[in-house]
């Protein structure tokens, strides 16, 4: 079975950064599609950024364009999502999941989830 394990969260002051690790366990982690999801307070879940098994195709939502990256490094079964530019709105639980896919954009095909990791952005 899939284990994903998310680290890195924390509070910081808007303008900061923060650099989230989703640490995969089995030998499988080069064969999936990865992905980041957050959900804020009272807000339904949605989709981050996602990222193809090899690393070449990425995709980011709007509202992180240009201020997140994401990454990956299969030798170590290891996801990165790298945050700049921190917006208060950026607060939320952030997910990292997996999809037995080479690549997508679309939700329903991440089936295996960490636990999450706060992050706090303060204005």
């Amino acid at each position: 079975q899939e284990q994903l394990v998310e680290s890195g969260g924390g509070l910081v002051q808007a303008g900061g950064s923060l650099r989230l690790f989703c640490a995969a366990s089995g030998r499988t982690f080069s064969s999936r599609a990865m992905a980041w999801f957050r959900q804020a307070p009272g807000k339904e879940r949605e989709i981050v950024t996602t990222i193809s098994m090899s690393g070449a195709i990425t995709y980011y939502a709007d509202s992180v364009k240009g201020r997140f990256a994401i990454s990956r490094d299969n030798a170590k079964n290891t996801l990165y999502l790298q945050m700049n530019s921190l917006k208060p709105e950026d607060t939320a639980v952030y997910y990292c999941a997996a999809a037995v896919k080479y690549y997508s954009e679309i939700a329903r095909d991440y089936t295996y989830w960490g636990q999450g990791t706060q992050v706090t952005v303060s204005s």
